[in-house]
């Protein structure tokens, strides 16, 4: 096989693995030949990632960063992915989501007239600065696409608003839907096979039965520092409040975080630090084992907003605005913010009002049935048909 009869994926960070994975085994279902191009962000947290779902990359970014600039950063990736695309000459490239990786890829591409495919597009905050890139980022993929996978009727509005052809628009769903289900079919998935349950989590399960599972996750940019300091100040609060409680805080490798989270936790009664599980960054198996058990999530991660809502979780978002406005409008998730009080009064709330954590827990799944890889896989399959003469002329299923 040349690499010129393939789609090439680019991704990197955690999520946009995760979210790709399933593109990734429906383009291979499809005859469609996917290889993936790792753009280089934490190896420790990907790697895990690329073998639970089963998807080794066929090529890596390597960047040798001088200074912590996103203009440096920039300018790195589109060079070097600019060489990796004019030796592999790719039948099309997908990019997943908003980050400068996936912005650096889709330039790339578009300067070697290679078509781009843009998975999760039309999500938008309409605030430039908040997230800051991601929001700039995702509207300039959108002017560089040729195809715009949108995972809602919401995000497919704010595309056509930005006069985005409602042709190139496909309407597919969130493939985070499908990734939640790809997990459980996963061997790796097993209770027994979770080498965290045996690491940092192995006093856990002893301890659950009647008590709140509460999880944390933050690491945005825009809640570095300051306001992680308050998100992590709401927790403590809560653990020396509420003796029912319990929470897993799986702690970003970003040493800005580890050091606000830990100042902040680490000088806890014994009690209440008993029922504390800072730990390394999850595997996908042993979050969806927590998400499954837990009562609330905290966190400031679009992903983990998406998986909640899959499993029936109730979700408070550490953001002061969110490009997902159908999680809160259909009821599974509230919008909070980063203030110390405001946080301990909502997770109050629904400790007191067990009929309000329960509409949560009701509420339809706004993100889609579970098959956006397939619908993807299709578009691209009819799309590409006279570059891929192998393929079969019946439809992919969705």
């Amino acid at each position: 096989m040349t690499l010129s009869s393939s789609i090439l994926l680019c991704m990197g960070t955690r999520p946009e693995i995760i979210k790709m994975a399933p593109v990734y085994h429906a383009l291979k279902a499809a005859n469609l030949r996917p290889l993936v191009l790792h753009t280089g962000q934490h190896r420790e947290m990907a790697n895990p990632m690329y073998e639970f779902f089963g998807m080794q990359p066929a090529l890596s970014l390597e960047l040798e960063r001088r200074r912590e600039s996103l203009s440096h950063l920039s300018s790195l990736m589109v060079d070097k992915i600019g060489k990796i695309l004019e030796d592999s000459a790719p039948s099309a490239v997908l990019v997943h989501g908003d980050t400068s990786s996936a912005l650096m890829a889709a330039l790339a591409a578009f300067y070697q007239q290679i078509p781009v495919g843009h998975v999760e597009a039309g999500l938008r905050s309409h605030c430039a600065y908040d997230p800051f890139p991601e929001e700039k980022n995702r509207e300039l993929i959108g002017r560089l696409a040729s195809w715009h996978f949108a995972p809602t009727a919401q995000a497919r509005a704010n595309l056509l608003r930005e006069g985005i052809a409602a042709e190139t628009i496909h309407t597919v769903g969130n493939t985070i839907v499908d990734a939640v289900h790809l997990a459980g079919q996963m061997d790796g998935a097993k209770e027994a096979a979770i080498p965290e349950l045996q690491r940092d989590l192995a006093r856990l399960p002893a301890l659950l039965p009647g008590r709140r599972l509460m999880l944390v996750t933050s690491h945005r940019r825009e809640n570095l520092d300051g306001p992680l300091a308050n998100i992590a100040g709401a927790v403590r609060d809560l653990l020396l409040e509420s003796p029912d409680l319990l929470v897993v805080w799986p702690v970003h490798a970003n040493p800005r975080v580890k050091e606000t989270v830990h100042a902040v936790l680490d000088e806890l009664p014994a009690e209440a630090a008993e029922r504390l599980f800072l730990t390394q960054p999850m595997g996908y198996a042993a979050l969806m084992w927590l998400l499954h058990r837990a009562w609330l999530v905290l966190t400031d991660s679009g992903g983990i907003q998406e998986e909640a809502a899959a499993v029936h979780t109730p979700i408070l978002v550490l953001r002061e605005t969110t490009e997902r406005p159908e999680l809160i409008e259909a009821g599974a998730g509230r919008l909070v913010g980063t203030d110390r009080q405001t946080i301990v009064t909502a997770v109050r709330e629904l400790a007191t009002r067990p009929e309000t954590a329960a509409a949560m827990r009701n509420a339809i799944n706004p993100f889609g049935d579970g098959h956006a890889g397939q619908r993807i896989a299709q578009v691209l399959s009819t799309n590409l048909a006279p570059q891929f003469p192998w393929l079969s002329a019946s439809p992919v299923s969705a």
